[in-house]
């Protein structure tokens, strides 16, 4: 390969993760844009009601209840971002114990289901995924810190991981531990943003200290998930995993 060749596989390299980092940022903005135009044209704050009336009425078997269906929907494979914000809106910051109980008993299940009962199925899908086998070898070097760091920055979706390193070599309890502790960040951020935005459409009174310690803590935490992200990626770039 000449030196222009080079240059230009280079060029076309940088220009594809540009414009990946640009798609996430219009994909995020189309979020907000869609979020702001539900709570406008839509009865949010009579739903919120209704939803926390449901939750209230249920007292503790809500929040358990709560976290066997994340777990269930977690072992199906659907959208989890979704329910960890109905945890903000049902149980405000407390959303956060079950969500962390449901999500990581379904990510547990899909793994034990990926190696015990579908594992050959699950095989043959990533036979031929050069992403997987690059996960599969950075499991067999580093082991539960690859875990860990693809929670912090998900390479692959939350739910498809479970299935995926169900067939790597990694230890079950080394697993369980590393998802635990790598999405924390990530679902505070979330109940935190819909405790925050249930609060400002309640129509409850709140008060300015309050609203100063929700704003506050959800700066904070949304710095601390966007640093713990980047080091992730960084990490598992060097560890041979492009996270662009």
């Amino acid at each position: 390969m000449t030196d222009m060749d080079m240059t230009s596989t280079r060029d076309n390299d940088a220009g594809q993760s540009g414009s990946a980092k640009w798609l996430k940022v219009a994909g995020g903005l189309l979020v907000v844009a869609a979020l702001v135009a539900a709570w406008a044209l839509l009865p949010l704050g009579e739903w919120l009601e209704a939803l926390r009336a449901w939750v209230d009425g249920l007292g503790i078997w809500g929040y358990v209840a709560f976290a066997l269906i994340y777990a269930i929907a977690t072992i199906l494979l659907a959208p989890g971002s979704p329910l960890t914000i109905a945890a903000g809106i049902a149980f405000g910051l407390s959303g956060f114990f079950p969500v962390m109980v449901g999500a990581t008993l379904g990510a547990c299940g899909g793994f034990l289901v990926s190696r015990y009962i579908a594992r050959g199925w699950v095989e043959k899908r990533t036979a031929n995924s050069r992403l997987f086998a690059a996960i599969d070898r950075a499991i067999k070097a580093e082991g539960w810190k690859i875990v860990g760091l693809m929670r912090l920055s998900p390479l692959v979706p939350f739910n498809l991981q479970n299935y995926f390193f169900g067939v790597t070599q990694v230890k079950f309890t080394s697993y369980a531990l590393a998802t635990f502790f790598g999405i924390m960040p990530g679902v505070l951020l979330y109940v935190w943003i819909a405790s925050v935005g249930a609060a400002a459409g309640s129509g409850e009174e709140t008060g300015p200290a309050k609203w100063g310690l929700l704003g506050v803590g959800l700066v904070a935490t949304l710095a601390v998930t966007i640093i713990v992200s980047r080091k992730a990626q960084k990490e598992l770039t060097r560890t041979g995993l492009d996270t662009d």
